[in-house]
């Protein structure tokens, strides 16, 4: 697999002088095309920063973000909207859809702004809505549906322009246990099937089973590193609740 994200010494502080906090320290490690990786650790371990500074909405303070040949940290600010837009997919925690326009418009929002065909427009945004079981509802505005499909239709946004990487943050963070496990069981055939390369930041144990890597971050570092390999879910899924009993902070809050 060819290496799509590399993160050389990432640093990002907050504050001056006496106050400034060390959010991210030092922190380095690389994503191959097609990883599905997930980043855990208690609240203040950097995971939600490090997400910020790749998806280019916070800024580095030191070090490098490279997505395939680009350089993250010198694209000029009038070039970054552009940039997220045709290279990154972003799942929300909180959804952040637009309550004028349709749960179809909002899917096709990335689409229609590039300027894709309507046809096509049409053909990929039912595409990903049937494989998220929300093509029933893509006339409605979010106001009149569900939570969680409202949190399905933010991801099928963050997937259907074809993204080189997917951020995701707690996806399954609005959801009930059986829509997790569908969004889970789709994200994961997105990544098998359609080798999409995704980050996700979260809390719950048996989301970040689903991933083939979890990075654990504690104090703005990498604590440990996970591979599942050959492993089944469930082994998986129990080396993982063991590494957060060791980190102990709010990673209990899930379970």
């Amino acid at each position: 697999m060819n290496e799509l994200l590399k993160i050389e010494h990432l640093e990002k502080y907050y504050g001056n002088g006496p106050s400034v906090t060390k959010a991210i320290d030092d922190l380095s490690f690389t994503v191959k095309q097609g990883e599905f990786i997930g980043i855990m650790g208690a609240s203040g371990s950097g995971k939600t920063t490090l997400l910020n500074c790749i998806s280019t909405i916070d800024t580095a303070s030191a070090g490098h973000i490279y997505l395939m040949d680009t350089d993250l940290t010198e694209i000029p600010e009038s070039e970054l909207a552009r940039f997220r837009r045709r290279n990154l997919g972003f799942i929300f925690q909180h959804f952040n859809l637009l309550d004028t326009l349709t749960i179809g418009e909002n899917i096709a929002l990335a689409l229609t702004i590039n300027k894709t065909s309507v046809h096509e427009i049409d053909v990929r945004v039912r595409q990903i809505a049937v494989q998220l079981g929300i093509n029933d509802i893509l006339h409605k505005f979010p106001y009149q549906t569900s939570g969680g499909q409202q949190q399905r239709c933010a991801c099928a946004r963050a997937m259907v322009n074809d993204p080189k990487l997917i951020l995701a943050d707690e996806p399954t963070g609005a959801l009930d246990s059986r829509s997790s496990q569908m969004l889970l069981d789709t994200i994961q055939s997105m990544n098998e099937q359609l080798n999409a390369t995704i980050l996700m930041v979260t809390h719950d144990a048996f989301s970040a089973s689903y991933t083939k890597r979890v990075l654990f971050l504690k104090d703005g570092r990498i604590f440990n590193e996970f591979y599942r390999g050959t492993k089944s879910r469930k082994q998986f899924f129990n080396e993982i609740l063991d590494v957060m009993a060791l980190l102990g902070g709010d990673l209990f809050d899930v379970l």
